[in-house]
């Protein structure tokens, strides 16, 4: 198993009671990978750190209020690529494939294209594979990245921890420049007005097979069962 993977999957879960107890080891397997740079192993020492102190609840509500309150920063890979067109749906049944050929099946009524769950697919393979499929997404990790700069959360480490497991060095120049350019869709106004404009979706295409929709972080489980 890749264990920074795993770690970086379970860092960016929904903030539990497990994640806490398991503060000591998550630094530990974040001190020992060499392909973090040093500076970057510190910071999210740090982070965990301050995760892990910080009161849960107190955790559980920053993390509800930065990824499930809009889409710019949704932690669901094909809100990024295919929106609520019918190619997602095509997409998930093809990612739920792949966790399948692989001897793994889900075990928790959860998106497969949620980016923890996607991480922790990775982190079963081959060093080549796992590094091929961060590189498949490396784009939406970038853009995730200077979003949360952005807003200043710490939460960018983790993407930055992904991006540098595969050298990849991007623009983040450019990147926090369109973020920063773009409007925010997690206020009550742009939650309204997108409720009403999936309402409205609704309505038009009933009767027509369900689209799969962003979940709710309260109710994300990871981890696979294996067949």
């Amino acid at each position: 198993m890749i264990k920074s993977l795993a770690v970086i999957a379970r860092l960016l879960d929904y903030p539990s009671t497990e994640l806490v107890e398991a503060r000591s080891a998550l630094i530990d397997v974040i001190r020992e990978e060499t392909r973090f740079p040093a500076a970057l192993r510190g910071s999210l020492t740090n982070f965990v750190q301050q995760l892990c102190t910080a009161e849960l609840m107190d955790s559980q509500e920053d993390y509800v209020a930065l990824f499930d309150r809009g889409r710019t920063l949704s932690l669901l890979l094909f809100e990024h690529v295919h929106g609520e067109s019918r190619a997602r749906g095509q997409a998930m049944v093809d990612l739920l494939q792949q966790y399948r050929d692989a001897g793994l099946e889900l075990s928790a009524k959860e998106l497969p294209d949620y980016i923890p769950l996607f991480l922790e697919y990775l982190s079963t393979r081959e060093e080549d594979e796992a590094a091929q499929g961060l590189g498949d997404v490396h784009p939406i990790l970038a853009l995730l990245s200077a979003r949360l700069q952005e807003r200043e959360s710490a939460y960018h480490l983790l993407f930055d921890a992904l991006l540098a497991m595969i050298n990849i060095q991007p623009d983040m120049v450019v990147l926090r420049e369109k973020a920063a350019a773009e409007p925010r869709d997690d206020t009550a106004a742009a939650m309204d007005k997108v409720w009403e404009e999936e309402m409205v979706n609704f309505v038009e295409d009933k009767g027509a097979s369900c689209r799969p929709t962003q979940s709710t972080s309260q109710t994300h489980t990871l981890h696979f069962r294996e067949n």
